[in-house]
């Protein structure tokens, strides 16, 4: 079915040291995103870049915390734009880091939309620290707990009018978790399935469940993909690999199953750093992702070397 879809550019790179991630919407657009999704009979609108808005002064007691300030002016104009998304309208955010997700989330969770929202987390980290408890002071490993509502974000991160229900988050493609996410994760009832259960038990078979608990709330669904969760061997351009990801048929078929399952309502891609990447090569996978998420089969897609 033809879609309405929102391309919102966030230029951030402040949730984390490394720098290039700003780049990440160019090279998408590059890439031809928006041309891929028109070529699939989708109505495709690029709304240009969200900006930050004025900074607020910020300091944390837990002196990791870097651009603190920073990260919650973008977190503001995210959540702002997310939670003005129209009920007819797909919107896909082009990041920037990770961070991006703590104002796209807790906005879409704000969208004018009776149907409670669901959020499928693909990613090699849960990105589930407190303020508190991060020690790398990285940014971009705090969204899920934003927007989950856990505590600490107070005073920090803009007010959160509506979280997200740790029980209707799903993470798969774990592969490195930090012993204070673990504990949080386990207490709050986030579902996780880190790649040995991937390995043991299947994509299909993970995602499948998760799908059908959408189903039947009469949910919308979140899905969040950065490029770590995938295997650097194909996508290079991130700046924490983490080896043993998501193979390029694994990330298809959740793509394709995603689809089928007509629940996705609004899309984040992640992490993607164009500084790292080989000739485009993760960019061109990722609209190659996409556009399996917004239907388009094997027997469609063009042959694309990815070696």
């Amino acid at each position: 079915m033809p879609r309405k879809i929102h391309l919102h550019g966030v230029p951030l790179q402040d949730g984390t040291y490394r720098k290039g991630c700003e780049m990440g919407p160019s090279a998408l657009r590059t890439a031809q995103l928006a041309e891929t999704l028109v070529s699939l009979g989708h109505s495709v609108a690029d709304k240009g870049n969200i900006a930050p808005g004025p900074l607020p002064e910020l300091t944390h007691p837990n002196p990791a915390v870097h651009s603190l300030p920073i990260i919650a002016a973008w977190t503001e104009s995210i959540q702002a734009t997310a939670a003005a998304t129209p009920a007819d309208v797909f919107p896909i955010f082009m990041g920037g880091d990770h961070s991006i997700s703590a104002g796209s989330v807790s906005g879409m969770a704000l969208a004018p939309s009776d149907k409670p929202l669901f959020v499928l987390w693909l990613d090699a980290h849960p990105d589930f620290h407190l303020l508190s408890t991060t020690e790398s002071g990285n940014l971009h490993g705090t969204p899920v707990a934003y927007f989950t509502g856990q505590p600490g974000f107070e005073g920090y991160f803009p007010p959160l009018p509506r979280a997200v229900d740790p029980t209707r988050v799903c993470m798969i493609g774990l592969r490195s978790v930090d012993g204070a996410e673990r504990t949080g994760l386990k207490a709050v009832g986030i579902t996780t399935h880190d790649m040995r259960r991937v390995d043991e038990t299947g994509m299909a078979a993970l995602l499948s469940p998760f799908l059908a608990k959408v189903k039947e709330a009469g949910g919308r669904l979140h899905v969040s993909l950065d490029v770590d969760f995938l295997d650097p061997a194909i996508a290079p351009a991130v700046g924490t690999t983490v080896p043993g990801g998501a193979t390029f048929r694994e990330a298809h078929l959740i793509m394709e199953m995603l689809h089928d399952s007509g629940l996705v309502t609004s899309l984040d891609l992640v992490e993607l750093n164009p500084f790292l990447d080989e000739r485009g090569k993760t960019a061109n996978l990722l609209v190659d992702l996409v556009a399996s998420l917004m239907g388009r089969t094997v027997l469609d897609r063009p042959t694309r070397s990815h070696k």
